[in-house]
């Protein structure tokens, strides 16, 4: 299940009320209201209600969650607020709603008439899959399939792209020069937008007086233009703050620019940043950053677990990183961000490699997944051994035949295997086979890239196709240029068609560097004639 419970809004639920929630967002002006979807995918409102930024239909405020019937079934994929406050939803379906404030026609319905209840946001986006959204102060942004960003509302910087600044009433795609460009993200400030496209590239507009679309100048640009003070990266994620971004590259690089009043660029000072400049330089990588329009705080988590805070963090100014106890970046702002909300939409997805859980009602309680974790490899308890490279790994039947499918085969009384007490591995080295059972006991996996190769083989042939998509993200996250052909060679071998165009991508974003490793001239020659045939259709060897 979320762990809620960090924010004060949800303190008043009970435990079976908590259980039950899949997905949450916190939000408002003073981290007041908050909506969430339950495992049964309905979705339920409470807090204060400012600008019907509820959706019950009503202005009253409501201590107790209320249930928002017209989106009962849908499920929710994407999650945002503005200032106002106004809400916007996307469904799996594609489909987009809104609600609350609409002074400035941020509910693309075309008027200016408050929202009191979700309303489907259609023109101009018919037969569009909308599959993110954003929304800065008073302004919204969408993210369709095909690539498309659209924007509509406040206007007053040439936050919606169009050229001029008229407020948008409904959905306008931003073309300028992201026409043929395909986004794959999308971020806003508080008047200010940002988009990252499939190679990499990031385009901004909107207000710039602080330097926040990172162009080098303070002046506004009513339509897109790229960060050329990134060129030669490959930018994977991108977030705003108040008046501040930050950029995440494929390779863990982490860069900030903007507004640096509290010192949320991270720099060590508190002075604005009109371009680009890398911070953490001498951390390891970097895996995820935090950030959104309402606060001055930023947060980033690096490969190892470790998450660092810097910005405005409870009235303080932290102008460098701060190393936290925490294990993820929502901690950040439930603890220390004002107003303590939810810089994105929290799902059970992006708690389960951190082992989330409610607290005990006793210290000495433990949960059933807890009691399992603490089980394994413990011999006391144990009724069977695996020996590999001479090491024993002690594990229970009974656990295995839950949890794999393999092992349910195996323990079965026509199989050897059934009889032993130890069982020899040889085709899989201790520490890849050991993070298997282990995974099966925790549902984590901890390896670095090199070692989850092995695994990925393992799930391959055991047919353990959640751990196959864990190796997948753990090679994502270490991919660099010396060891990237090794990590798209694997992928091919073992079928894995996400992980092999995601290490093909990097492949060529990084072309020169990973044609100088010894990993490229060692590789199979079918499989270098298929990658330079695939990368000349990709245009990597144009002048």
């Amino acid at each position: 299940m979320v762990d809620v419970t960090k924010w004060p809004v949800f303190s008043l639920m009970g435990t079976q009320e908590l259980s039950m929630i899949r997905k949450a967002s916190v939000f408002g002006t003073s981290a007041n209201e908050a909506i969430y979807v339950t495992k049964d995918d309905e979705v339920y409102v409470f807090g204060l209600n400012c600008s019907n930024c509820l959706g019950t239909g009503d202005s009253q405020s409501s201590i107790v969650p209320k249930k928002l019937d017209f989106l009962s079934g849908r499920k929710v994929v994407s999650l945002s607020y503005g200032s106002g406050p106004h809400v916007l939803l996307a469904t799996e379906d594609g489909e987009l709603f809104a609600w609350g404030h609409n002074g400035y026609s941020q509910l693309g319905n075309g008027t200016t008439n408050q929202g009191v209840a979700p309303v489907l946001v259609s023109a101009n986006l018919l037969n569009k899959k909308v599959t993110e959204v954003a929304c800065g102060s008073h302004h919204s942004m969408a993210l369709t399939d095909s690539g498309e960003v659209y924007a509509w509302g406040y206007n007053n910087c040439g936050q919606v792209g169009s050229g001029s600044t008229a407020n948008q009433p409904t959905p306008r795609r931003v073309s300028s020069c992201l026409q043929s460009k395909v986004a794959v993200g999308i971020v806003c400030g508080q008047t200010s937008s940002l988009a990252v496209v499939d190679n990499g590239e990031v385009y901004g507009w909107g207000y710039n007086g602080n330097g926040q679309l990172g162009l080098g100048n303070n002046g506004n640009q009513l339509t897109p233009c790229r960060l050329v003070a990134l060129q030669g990266l490959c930018v994977q994620q991108i977030v705003s703050g108040y008046a501040h971004s930050l950029a995440l590259t494929d390779e863990g690089l982490l860069y900030t620019w903007g507004a640096n009043t509290y010192g949320q660029l991270g720099t060590g000072n508190k002075s604005n940043q009109l371009s680009p400049v890398q911070i953490m330089t001498e951390r390891e990588r970097i895996v995820e950053v935090a950030a959104c329009h309402s606060t001055h705080t930023s947060a980033a988590k690096t490969q190892s677990g470790q998450v660092y805070m810097w910005g405005q963090c409870r009235g303080q100014s932290i102008v460098l990183p701060h190393l936290t106890h925490f294990t993820c970046t929502d901690d950040v702002f439930a603890c220390f961000a004002t107003p303590s909300v939810m810089w994105r939409l929290l799902s059970m997805a992006e708690l389960d490699a951190r082992g989330c859980f409610l607290p005990a009602e006793h210290d000495d309680f433990l949960t059933v997944a807890q009691s399992l974790k603490k089980e394994f490899d413990n011999p006391e308890t144990a009724d069977l051994k695996f020996c590999i490279d001479g090491k024993y790994i002690y594990v229970h039947k009974a656990v295995l035949k839950i949890r794999c499918e393999h092992f349910r085969s195996m323990f079965q009384s026509h199989w050897n295997e059934d009889m032993k007490e130890v069982i020899e591995i040889d085709q899989f080295s201790y520490p890849v086979y050991r993070s298997f059972l282990e995974f099966l006991y925790t549902d984590d996996v901890e390896l670095p890239p090199e070692d989850a190769i092995g695994l990925l083989d393992l799930a391959t042939s055991y047919c353990e196709n959640r751990l196959k998509r864990l190796c997948q993200h753990i090679i994502k996250r270490g991919i660099t240029a010396e060891n990237a052909f090794s990590l798209l060679s694997a992928a091919v071998r073992y079928d894995a068609e996400d992980l092999e165009d995601f290490c093909f991508k990097f492949c060529v974003n990084h072309l020169t560097e990973v044609t100088q490793t010894a990993a490229f001239w060692q590789i199979d020659g079918d499989l270098l004639k298929d990658f330079i045939r695939r990368a000349s259709r990709c245009g990597a060897f144009k002048n």
